[in-house]
């Protein structure tokens, strides 16, 4: 090994002492029953990891070009991490879609519950949890003492959500059915833990009302000098957030066009409106019961992968297969869940079903099947695990850039309507209705939180944004019930810079492809450009864009 392998491979296994949760999610062995420390001396602790690694990354000397992109990658990434703790908004981390407070629940989903040392383990982290809330209770409070505090509505809305979690004497809470499998052995033990779990969730709040709402700000948007540090965190780019936002309002209306021509294939003169209801009356696209479901999401993406592996990618075989499964608990949205590095856990899309829903339109989600499994996140992510010859462990296992993830995936959605995978038309607009979701998500991330003016013709009565004209926005451009709306609309306030990656980072894979065709002419090799660029793995847009001019 390299001197840079040698040092990436041991951040890894000291980020994963030092967070357990990514431990777990990645399958670094031995931190199942532990929680990372998220009070000040906890974070201060992690932050002077990624000092020290940062100057040692930069003193380390790279053995070619391929070690130069790790180097670089490395710094820029941990940079970037590094930035939000010492700016104090990574201890004041609250909303209602991703925070330490989801990690405390979503973590078990990932840990393995096949035998009595599994559940063993389980109940030992349970037991665990109540200081790890009080660990994180204290960096809150003192990142709030320096006057970083989530909005009102987060505070309020997380609340909820840990009461929910809770239970009620009415309601069982989620550990409770959660641990229901559990051999009786450990019955007691479990019981014990689940109690103080849930206990914990509820003093969690109780405390976040009375301690972070007197302070917390009441107006949604973060502002500039923020939403600045956290958008070159997601993307590993400086973006020009205006244009950005122009070229988002754009790009809306080219989907919204596209989208009003499928749509007259499917249901001549009904309009957008009138061809989904068309496809949702269609019984043939519609499955019902969860079982049925998962089987529906594993067959789709082992489909596509038979399709794709050796015509359009060369597929590792560890990559090959891929788990389809449903969240234990709703409002949990749709994720990938990595392998881990030596694939006995394979790569799973996880799919979140409401309460009380047990049926899904399918042709809303083959798109999203794409875009979790292959060639989306799974084929991206897999490979990167699997690419153990040219990747260092860093990179195979710990660097992710948001936009980078999430860019590819969106592109490969629309490189599988390219390669005839969407001709079904009502597959086509179920692509075209989540690419303008994620058109919307620019427009209205970047205009709320730099309090940005709403520019003429688009439809809206207003010239600025607040809460109801952001929701009156999703009602008019994404096809969802009105609660999920409220829900994403509450994503975007509570996570600022992350909503527009997605088209963000598609739109740089998009022109650098577009600018590579342009160089080569007719020698341009779609498949081969495709392999250099996952063989180069996670990187951020900046770097990204550099990497891929060379291709």
């Amino acid at each position: 090994m390299t001197p840079l392998e040698q040092l990436a491979d041991r951040f890894v296994d000291s980020y994963a002492a030092i967070d357990p949760t990514i431990a777990t999610y990645l399958g670094v062995p031995g931190y199942d029953d532990a929680w990372p420390d998220l009070s000040p001396a906890g974070l201060a602790a992690r932050a002077d990891l990624l000092r020290r690694t940062v100057a040692d990354v930069r003193g380390c000397p790279a053995a070619d070009h391929r070690e130069e992109v790790a180097r670089a990658a490395m710094v820029e990434r941990l940079e970037s991490e590094l930035a939000r703790l010492d700016s104090g908004w990574a201890a004041a981390d609250l909303n209602s879609t991703e925070s330490p407070l989801q990690a405390f629940r979503q973590t078990f989903d990932f840990m393995p519950v096949d035998t009595e040392a599994d559940w063993a383990t389980i109940a030992a982290r349970l037991a665990a949890l109540p200081a790890a809330v009080e660990g994180y209770l204290a960096g809150l409070d003192a990142a709030a003492d320096a006057g970083r505090v989530s909005a009102v509505r987060q505070v309020r809305l997380t609340a909820a959500l840990a009461r929910k979690w809770a239970g009620t004497p009415h309601v069982p809470g989620f550990f409770t059915t959660f641990t229901e499998p559990a051999p009786a052995s450990l019955r007691a033990e479990l019981d014990r833990a689940v109690e103080g779990a849930h206990d914990a969730l509820l003093r969690f709040a109780d405390h976040v009302e009375r301690s972070l709402l007197p302070r917390a700000p009441e107006a949604d948007g973060v502002g500039r000098e923020r939403y600045a540090l956290e958008s070159r965190f997601f993307t590993g780019a400086d973006l020009d957030l205006e244009e950005t936002y122009a070229w988002g309002w754009a790009e809306l209306a080219r989907i919204v066009a596209e989208k009003a021509a499928v749509a007259e294939t499917i249901a001549p003169g009904q309009g957008v409106a009138g061809a989904m209801a068309v496809l949702d009356a269609d019984p043939a696209r519609l499955v019902r019961g969860r079982d049925a479901l998962q089987r529906w999401l594993q067959d789709t993406a082992d489909r596509a992968i038979a399709a794709l592996h050796s015509v359009h990618f060369d597929i590792p075989e560890p990559v090959r297969r891929i788990e389809g499964r449903l969240t234990p608990t709703s409002g949990a949205g749709v994720y990938y869940s990595s392998p881990t590095e030596d694939f006995s856990r394979p790569g799973r899309m996880w799919w979140s079903l409401p309460d009380g829903v047990d049926e899904m339109t399918t042709w809303r989600e083959t798109t999203t099947v794409f875009h979790e499994g292959v060639p989306g996140h799974h084929l991206q992510i897999g490979q990167t695990v699997h690419n153990s010859a040219s990747l260092n462990r860093w990179q195979r296992m710990l660097n992710f850039c948001s936009a980078h993830a999430e860019g590819w995936a969106l592109y490969s959605e629309r490189l599988m309507g390219e390669l005839g995978f969407l001709d079904d038309a009502g597959d086509r607009l179920g692509m075209l209705d989540a690419q303008e979701l994620r058109a919307a998500r620019v427009v209205l991330d970047i205009g709320v939180h730099l309090d940005l003016p709403i520019p003429p013709g688009h439809g809206i009565d207003a010239d600025r944004w607040s809460y109801d004209v952001a929701l009156q926005f999703l009602r008019d451009h994404v096809s969802m019930d009105d609660q999920m709306l409220v829900d994403e609309l509450h994503r975007y306030l509570g996570w600022p810079g992350q909503a527009p990656v997605y088209k963000v980072g598609e739109r740089v894979f998009l022109t650098c492809r577009e600018e590579a065709r342009a160089r080569h002419g007719e020698a341009f090799d779609l498949v081969e450009w495709h392999r250099q660029v996952l063989d180069l793995g996670p990187l951020g847009l900046g770097p990204l864009a550099e990497e891929l001019a060379r291709l």
